[in-house]
């Protein structure tokens, strides 16, 4: 089934549901749902269904208590809709919820009357058209909507109410153009969006016109197509080229500083494992060259050794003296030498070896 037939399946379905409160309308209205999420939304004037039930006016009470059951409540919002937006999106959505079971109907104006009253438009009617078929809350678009709403046109599409902003309209010589819609108590409002509107988007790409005038170029596309004259074409791209130099150096520079950010962290790492061999290595001569080191008890435990080795041996107090014959002198006797002497090591065990040998001269006398 293509979308054209269930999208004419669909509308009649609707219609049906607020001509007739039957099993019927309740059966097309599940299959209008269906199809709201599977294919664009209608054009009025291509719907083969028109209804002729008599229309029962509603208050906006009633709507909000979900009367009448028998039917959606058909809620009209219309607009110029150039480079549709979120703004625009959010707008349709209060106007498709203010109603437990609403129908929305979107008017949309044609080119003529826009650029009559309101200015020249970015996109052409059938674009805007198309994308106002697209939004997910919109059931309905009319093509080629009145400025101004008129009985005839409200009685026409069934219309309950119509969902606008609160602020007056002033256009085609009036001060408000919802001002007898407000007074019919037809008047819903939404809430605008703030920060986003088609006038700011212009206004944003007029600010930045060079800047999107290269971005094209950069696209390819032409200077006859962007409207641009001949020297600027060129400096446009010469500044393309500018900037692509610029971002090559960019680049490079980044590229730079990681290499060094990582040369740095190397460098750091290298430094502290530096410092902790380094202590390692103080820490061991210390220990063995310190103080108290072992170095130091081992060169005593030897020096020890070598002055016990060339001290004499000292005799008994209670041996006793020979007699010695007053003819002869007393021949030196050398026993307390060792048979072969060696160097002192040390100037430390030289002097005591000579403190050694005096006080064996001094016995001997």
């Amino acid at each position: 089934m293509s979308e054209f037939v269930i999208g004419q399946a669909a509308v009649c379905g609707i219609h049906a549901m607020w001509c007739c409160p039957s099993d019927c309308a309740v059966a097309a209205s599940r299959l209008s749902r269906v199809w709201t999420l599977t294919a664009p939304a209608p054009f009025a004037d291509e719907t083969s269904c028109q209804c002729q039930a008599p229309h029962e006016k509603l208050t906006i009470a009633q709507a909000r208590l979900g009367t009448p059951v028998d039917r959606p409540v058909r809620v009209y919002a219309d607009g110029i809709f150039d480079l549709f937006h979120s703004g625009h999106a959010r707008a349709l959505m209060q106007a498709k919820t203010l109603f437990p079971n609403s129908y929305l109907l979107v008017g949309v104006c044609s080119d003529d009357l826009t650029h009559k009253f309101k200015g020249f438009t970015v996109m052409n009617e059938a674009e805007r058209y198309e994308a106002l078929r697209h939004c997910r809350y919109v059931d309905e678009v009319i093509r080629d909507a009145p400025w101004t709403l008129t009985p005839e046109f409200l009685e026409k599409h069934k219309i309950d109410f119509v969902a606008h902003d609160d602020i007056p309209y002033s256009s085609a010589g009036s001060d408000d153009v919802y001002k007898h819609i407000k007074e019919a108590g037809m008047f819903v409002p939404t809430q605008r969006t703030e920060g986003i509107s088609t006038s700011d988007i212009i206004t944003r790409i007029v600010r930045d016109y060079d800047v999107y005038a290269r971005r094209n170029l950069q696209r390819g596309y032409t200077a006859k197509e962007l409207n641009v004259s001949f020297i600027n074409e060129k400096k446009y791209r010469f500044q393309n080229q500018v900037d692509k130099m610029k971002e090559k150096v960019k680049n490079v520079e980044e590229r730079s500083k990681e290499f060094v950010n990582r040369v740095e962290e190397k460098s750091h790492d290298l430094i502290q494992k530096w410092e902790e061999k380094s202590r390692e290595f103080i820490g061991n001569f210390l220990e063995l060259f310190g103080p108290d080191g072992a170095w130091k008890q081992m060169f005593q435990e030897r020096s020890s050794r070598m002055l016990q080795a060339l001290s004499p041996k000292q005799s008994p107090v209670s041996s006793p003296t020979r007699s010695r014959s007053p003819s002869r002198s007393p021949s030196p006797t050398f026993a307390w030498l060792p048979a072969k002497a060696s160097p002192p090591s040390s100037p430390k065990a030289a002097s005591a070896s000579l403190s050694s040998m005096s006080e064996g001269d001094e016995d001997e006398k």
